[in-house]
């Protein structure tokens, strides 16, 4: 499968997260039309038609489906909430069987004193809510409580490590060697994670981490976006086009490559200029990116 360019797109997957505004539909038939292999699908789209016609767009298509986002939010110290999360879950774990993505991607929460991502922490909050040993435990058990319903539907849970600009409201799991200590209790066939470049490229302990991944069989994701400046006033929204900041996409794509890893690549971007584009455009700027920086290194 290739390109006009023949580039060979085959592991090459979009996420339907960096063109933001096409449908599902035109998200599928945009990749397939540039010689894409795949889509990660976020959860929006699919329920905007359904989790079984979305399995059947992609198919349709002639794509796979790399990974369905996103699960998690596991921190809450209310049990009302933390019901709430783990009953979402599995409704996410569901929507995961049915458009035929093995993984799902998790993003564990914040601290419980930032009560929905992007807010101020609560004024009255105490000292349990600011408790990053905890909120952590408590990943650990609400984790425990999905994976077998997660096995029981061939769907395999997928940590993902967030930077630490993002540990009080969305993720106080900051490095990959968190992620694969939390998911050491667990076989590698039910918890793994994803290395997203965004969220760990700064890690001096990254190599050492994603060998680790690869040899525990863990190593279920691979995420790209580029780490570009002056930061959006939105951090979450600041994600470049591959190629265009600071990360060194040749040794961490090595890395992986090492670790063994041969699944697909997603390009995950979060930038509001970058959705403002028309999506065509956007898909043909990432295939040409992917084959310029990611792909002379998978091999």
């Amino acid at each position: 499968m290739a390109t006009s360019n023949n580039f060979d797109l085959s592991r090459c997957s979009l996420n339907t997260a960096t063109i933001k505004h096409a449908t599902l539909e035109e998200a599928a038939m945009a990749a397939a039309a540039a010689g894409y292999g795949a889509v990660g699908l976020w959860r929006d789209r699919v329920q905007e038609v359904g989790a079984e016609k979305a399995g059947r767009i992609v198919r349709a298509a002639g794509l796979e489906v790399s990974s369905l986002c996103r699960g998690g939010f596991f921190t809450a110290l209310d049990a009302g909430r933390a019901r709430v999360a783990v009953d979402d879950n599995r409704r996410a774990i569901d929507e995961a069987a049915a458009v035929g993505a093995g993984e799902l991607i998790l993003v564990v929460g914040g601290l419980p004193a930032n009560p929905e991502p992007g807010m101020g922490a609560s004024p009255d909050a105490g000292r349990p809510e600011r408790d990053l040993g905890a909120a952590r435990e408590r990943v650990s058990l609400r984790l425990a409580e999905l994976v077998p319903y997660a096995r029981e539907r061939g769907v395999r849970l997928v940590l993902e490590p967030m930077h630490p600009i993002f540990c009080a409201d969305r993720g106080v799991v900051s490095t990959l060697g968190q992620a694969l200590d939390i998911a050491a209790p667990f076989a590698a066939t039910e918890v793994g994670v994803v290395v997203d470049t965004y969220h760990v490229w700064w890690d001096p302990q990254l190599a050492a981490s994603i060998a680790r991944a690869g040899a525990e069989g863990r190593l279920a994701a691979f995420q790209v976006c580029d780490w570009v400046l002056p930061l959006k006033q939105d951090t979450l929204n600041s994600r470049g086009y591959v190629g265009d900041g600071y990360i060194d996409f040749a040794t961490i794509t090595g890395w992986v490559r090492d670790a063994g890893y041969t699944g697909a690549v997603e390009t995950e971007i979060f930038n509001t200029d970058i959705w403002a584009r028309p999506f065509t455009e956007v898909v043909e700027h990432v295939a040409a990116d992917y084959a310029k920086y990611v792909l002379p290194y998978l091999d």
